[in-house]
């Protein structure tokens, strides 16, 4: 087993030759253990079970249990918080107009720096800059405005389209799952149409009717038939982590030396993300722990397609990260106000876009 330095730490990041990416494939158990039922997320859809699951040509199912883009949004906000936090800008939106003001990370937010929420601040045009940059190659802005939007992928689709594809991407699937149902039933305390308050026939019209405005208020009976109850995974459930480091080295900034400087701290930042501990409730119903029984080892993925077993602690990948943020001079924390005018001009600017796109 191969456990990294620093220098090899820099040559992932700048060796042109170097190796492919990083690769964890992780075996998780629900807390209920083998065979526990889990709930993956649902979906609108015109399936009798609204999950996400796949039939493939030897009849195997295959249900996805936590998205790219899902796991992507649970990670990135551990740069919120101590360790990962001095590792990072700190930016935070005042909401003053909200009937609740609130505090909102840029962490927090869906579409990370590109987000509307973002833009209608006074971010706005270091936003604008930075993806301009992007643009012509320079990575250099953006890793010291919004560096996750690097490592978590960013697409600038409401302004010049700039598109930033993921460093880390992390997934969750079960393999060989059986989708199963549930059903329960509503029985009010009292009878209300004894005591007078409804009729015997609004009653009897309103029970087994949940779209029914007594059966809505909880006034009469109502059952809850053939709704999705989760699945039972026969095979394995496993997450999937990936760091790109040819990824990483496309990413260049203004000169040779800022473009090493932004290659190592783009990975430093990958490296103690995908190695921190993930959190194990993914949402009711579903709740996912590593399997002892089975480690998981990361796995070094040469070009030559040669995978080698790596010791890559969270801890040697944290030290390693805390050297490149400081290298990087990062800016202090900001705290900057959201704007609602500014959020209507942002609309008025998209519809002219839109209006353009449609005259060429």
């Amino acid at each position: 087993m191969i456990t990294p330095d620093a220098s090899q730490f820099a040559s992932w990041a700048e060796n042109p030759n170097g190796p492919v990416a990083l690769v964890l494939r992780q075996r998780l158990l629900p807390v209920e253990g083998p065979n526990g039922v889990i709930f993956p997320p649902t979906y609108k859809t015109k399936r009798a079970i609204p999950y996400n699951i796949d039939e493939l040509a030897d009849g195997t199912r295959v249900a996805l249990v936590d998205s790219v883009a899902s796991q992507a949004n649970r990670i990135e906000p551990l740069f919120k918080d101590p360790p990962l936090e001095a590792l990072v800008p700190q930016i935070t939106i005042s909401v003053t107009t909200d009937p609740v003001a609130k505090e909102v990370s840029i962490f927090d937010v869906g579409h990370r720096v590109a987000d509307a929420l973002v833009r209608s601040t006074e971010l706005r045009s270091d936003v604008e800059e930075a993806f301009a940059a992007l643009a012509r190659n320079d990575a250099g802005p953006m890793a010291r405005l919004a560096p996750t939007s690097l490592v978590f992928g960013v697409w600038d689709s409401r302004g010049q389209g700039v598109k930033m594809p993921r460093i880390v991407n992390a997934v969750i699937r079960a393999w060989d799952v059986e989708p199963l149902t549930r059903s329960a039933q509503y029985v009010p305390p009292i009878d209300y149409a004894a005591l007078g308050v409804f009729s015997e026939k609004d009653v009897e019209k309103a029970e087994g009717d949940p779209k029914n405005p007594l059966a809505k208020a909880g006034f009469v009976h109502v059952p809850s038939v053939d709704q999705h109850g989760g699945i039972v995974v026969r095979g394995d459930i496993i997450r999937e982590v990936v760091i790109s480091l040819v990824g990483v080295r496309r990413l260049a900034g203004a000169s040779e030396k800022e473009t090493a400087q932004i290659r190592r701290y783009i990975l430093g930042l990958a490296l103690a993300a995908a190695t921190a501990d993930f959190d194990p409730f993914l949402r009711q119903g579903c709740t996912l722990v590593p399997d002892p029984d089975q480690p998981a080892n990361w796995q070094l993925v040469n070009r030559d397609g040669r995978r080698e077993t790596i010791d890559l602690g969270h801890d040697r990948a944290l030290v390693w990260a805390r050297e490149q943020a400081e290298a990087m001079c990062l800016p202090p924390p900001r705290n900057v106000t959201f704007d609602a005018e500014l959020a209507k001009k942002v609309v008025e600017e998209a519809k002219k876009q839109k209006a353009k796109k449609q005259e060429e």
